[in-house]
């Protein structure tokens, strides 16, 4: 099954953020709870987690991108 990696809600009314990087690439396999990618606003740093075990099939978002709030940045296909 294909899920949607999107860009958590980061609080102090942000409404988008940078994607600084990825840690992973399309065709990794990934944990739940892995560390993806990074974001950051002008108040907090966030790592954008894995929602489940799998493997990144496409990235959506580049590097230095600016991306609102639950954008889609990545797509995941499970292996429950």
């Amino acid at each position: 099954m294909l899920i949607e990696i999107c860009v958590p809600d980061l609080g102090h009314d942000a409404t988008e953020a940078i994607l600084v990087g990825w840690h992973r690439q399309p065709g990794d396999t990934v944990t739940q709870g892995e560390p993806v990618a990074d974001v950051m606003t002008d108040k907090v740093n966030v790592e954008v987690e894995s929602p489940a075990n799998g493997t990144l099939v496409e990235l959506r978002a580049a590097a230095d991108e600016t991306v609102a709030v639950g954008a889609v940045i990545a797509t995941l296909e499970t292996t429950s």
